[in-house]
């Protein structure tokens, strides 16, 4: 769902992120992946994007994807 407005800087801060990975059983690097994701936020957002974070395996994705990121936000006071 695009943000009211479609403008980033209505973001006042990320609060955390679910990141699900398509995996084998035997994979246990789950959180590095999602290093990716809180790194762009951090690049993007800088302090604002500083969050909370679970990461986990999973046996399937729909769509055959092989991560999948649930991201909440706060939106800044009057947007």
């Amino acid at each position: 769902m695009p943000l009211p407005g479609g403008k980033l800087d209505q973001v006042h801060r990320i609060v955390s992120l679910m990141v699900l990975v398509n995996s084998a059983p035997t994979f246990t690097e789950h959180h590095l992946v999602a290093n990716g994701a809180s790194e762009l936020l951090g690049e993007v957002f800088g302090e604002a994007g500083k969050h909370a974070r679970a990461a986990f395996g999973v046996a399937q994705i729909p769509f055959g994807c092989c991560v999948e990121i649930t991201l909440v936000a706060e939106l800044a006071p009057g947007t």
